[in-house]
């Protein structure tokens, strides 16, 4: 065993350093994309010896080797199949950061919360129905033992989730949020992701457990996290929320992608379909449940979320998201399409002509007041629509957030009563649609 006594005094000037436990998705690696203040570069690993370690130490070597502002984390790595348990004996670290495996997630940051240590989770913290109840035990578990246990939800720092959520809450652009109906829902996103891609500039090989439903989750479960978060985000911000009283979810669907042995094999670099994926498998295909929808009620208001994978996307095509919130006095929507060149934009639409002016007035006094905190925001006519124009400076990355968010939990763990007291029921409340909607999905034929 290493000599914890000496990793203490070595790091006796930081005040935080980091475990990462069990690292199987590459957001691991990019909770250190950036050197840290106040943080240890020695940063331990916990995790059983295999293919998503040694892509999760090239991945932190990447980062350390870059010509450009390299990072100079020292990795001390704990390989072995009783890694959790070590890592509670062992302690080496105040700061425990999990994105791989969801399969008994749940469980593991609870029992890291139990040992008195801050939990730093990617999403999604659970998976199946039968582990929300933890949820909430586990985050009055966290106040009872003075440690924070924080969600990774990283969109909040994407400059156009940001913009929306400011425009759809001054009520001179947007006016108040219809009620909708599941029809014509009143807040209505949908993300279409690929599972062929390049992550910080090389191909991205997943583990094959990435597509049993029941290690990795089915997609509503998962990437949809980031969407029930943003809805509640922008329409009801910094307001405590009761998923008991305030949602009512309405119908949840999913369908499967079919995937050729080929095609699963240029994607994890896995020959052949592993046994644990058996009842998906139809001699040289692949069953994967890859798309969902759920339909709810957040305090009356229709939402419906979809969320897709397929396989390539088209010759220069990317991810793809669309963000639409109906109000009295126009939409405000987010595209990131093809006429976007994939990248996110923001754009209000005036309900009529006439609310035209107005609107147009309304936007420009504030983006005016945004130009405060982001400098060289503007406005364009775009046909019936007015397009915000974004500077170059404000658009920082998917990669880059996970730095920001970081950043703001060192914050939270540096004044704990600063971490604000509706993010649990926000928690709580998302959890619930995520895991109910997948369970209205699968008791559908």
């Amino acid at each position: 065993m290493f000599d914890i006594a000496s990793v203490r005094a070595a790091d006796a000037s930081q005040k935080f350093a980091l475990v990462t436990l069990d690292p199987g998705h590459f957001h691991a690696a990019l909770f250190q994309k950036e050197m840290l203040p106040g943080v240890s570069p020695r940063v331990h690993v916990y995790a059983p010896f295999g293919p998503d370690l040694l892509a999760h130490l090239g991945r932190v070597n990447g980062f350390n080797s870059r010509k450009e502002n390299p990072t100079t984390w020292e990795m001390e790595v704990h390989a072995g199949p009783d890694f959790l348990k070590r890592l509670l004996a062992e302690r080496p670290a105040n700061v425990v950061v999990l994105s791989g495996n969801n399969r008994g997630k749940m469980d593991r940051i609870q029992a890291i919360v139990r040992a008195g240590l801050h939990a730093l989770a990617d999403k999604p913290w659970m998976i199946e129905r039968e582990d929300f109840p933890k949820l909430g035990k586990t985050l009055e578990l966290a106040r009872q033992r003075r440690v924070v246990a924080y969600d990774a939800m990283t969109q909040r720092y994407e400059i156009t989730c940001i913009l929306q959520k400011e425009l759809v809450n001054d009520a001179e652009v947007f006016g108040t949020c219809l009620k909708g109906s599941q029809n014509e829902p009143a807040v209505y996103m949908e993300s279409v992701h690929f599972l062929k891609k390049e992550v910080a500039g090389a191909p991205l090989l997943r583990p094959a457990w990435f597509f049993d439903i029941r290690q990795q989750g089915e997609p509503l479960a998962d990437v949809g996290t980031h969407l029930v978060d943003l809805v509640q985000w922008m329409l009801f911000p910094e307001q405590p929320l009761d998923y008991r009283k305030d949602i009512v979810v309405l119908r949840g669907t999913h369908k499967p992608l079919i995937l050729t042995r080929a095609q699963f094999q240029s994607v994890t670099g896995v020959a052949e379909f592993p046994a644990y994926l058996k009842d998906w498998v139809q001699g040289d295909r692949l069953d994967y449940f890859a798309n969902n929808s759920v339909s709810y009620t957040l305090r009356g208001h229709h939402v419906e979320l979809v969320v897709l994978w397929e396989f390539e996307a088209p010759p220069g095509g990317k991810d793809t998201e669309l963000s639409v919130f109906r109000g009295s006095r126009s939409r405000v929507e987010v595209r990131q399409g093809k006429e976007e060149n994939y990248v996110p934009e923001v754009y209000v639409v005036p309900n009529c002509a006439e609310a035209r002016a107005a609107v147009e007035a309304a936007l420009q006094k504030r983006l005016e007041r945004l130009c405060r905190t982001y400098a060289g925001l503007s406005l364009k006519a775009d046909g019936a629509r007015f397009r915000v124009m974004i500077p170059d400076q404000h658009r920082v990355g998917h990669e880059a957030h996970f730095a920001l968010l970081v950043r703001e939990f060192l914050g939270y763990l540096r004044q704990p009563k600063t971490l604000p007291a509706w993010e649990t029921p926000y928690m709580l409340a998302k959890y619930y649609v995520t895991t109910e909607g997948v369970k209205l999905a699968r008791m559908k034929p």
